[in-house]
């Protein structure tokens, strides 16, 4: 049975929407704390000469990827205070990395975030990644204003009664292959060693 044929009752809901339609915080009290993990992706399209600008650092405003990252490690602890219905919680870990792609013209950001608790953190880490974005965005727009913030989405969140979910790796990076970070490459604001699937 298709799940748009079964009754009514049988449907998933909403979480976020009672009974009568209006919007609500999920009571979470019930459910245990586990290890929680979500990452996200998002990507800014800008053109060549503008990521040339951005990688060499000689942009008015500075060192646009690190205010960048700093910026989505920022706004991943505020969510709760920008999503109405998102609950408050402790991360245990917040990490965001903006990788430049010179073949597909574009900076890649992911974030990833984590908590001990009861209920998840795939907002904290889409918020990070579009905050992210967005402040890549407000550097560069001096230089360029076509420049697109495209993509947010999750990859992956483990933990709750739900467990693991991935996506898939096709749809990941719809335009170009994946890069893959090498040695010396800016990872999370400094030089770094790439660790085998990492």
């Amino acid at each position: 049975m298709d799940r748009n044929d079964a009754p009514r009752a049988e449907r998933r809901r909403l979480t976020h929407v009672d009974r009568g339609g209006r919007p609500r915080m999920v009571d979470v009290s019930a459910k245990p704390a586990t290890a929680r993990r979500a990452v996200a992706e998002a990507e800014v399209a800008v053109g060549a000469e503008t990521l040339s600008m951005v990688i060499d650092g000689g942009g008015a405003k500075g060192d646009v990827l690190t205010v960048a990252e700093l910026a989505g490690v920022m706004g991943g602890k505020r969510t709760s205070e920008l999503i109405p219905l998102c609950h408050p919680i402790a991360l245990t870990d917040l990490v965001v990395s903006i990788i430049p792609d010179r073949v597909a013209s574009c900076l890649r950001i992911r974030a990833e975030a984590a908590t001990i608790g009861p209920t998840g953190v795939e907002m904290e880490a889409m918020t990070a990644a579009a905050v992210a974005a967005l402040t890549v965005y407000d550097m560069v727009k001096g230089v360029e204003r076509g420049v697109q913030v495209r993509n947010l989405r999750l990859v992956s969140k483990s933990g709750g009664n739900s467990g693991e979910w991935h996506r898939p790796p096709e749809t990941q990076y719809p335009d170009a292959a994946r890069p893959r970070p090498k040695p010396g490459d800016r990872i999370a604001g400094r030089v770094g060693r790439h660790k085998p699937g990492g």
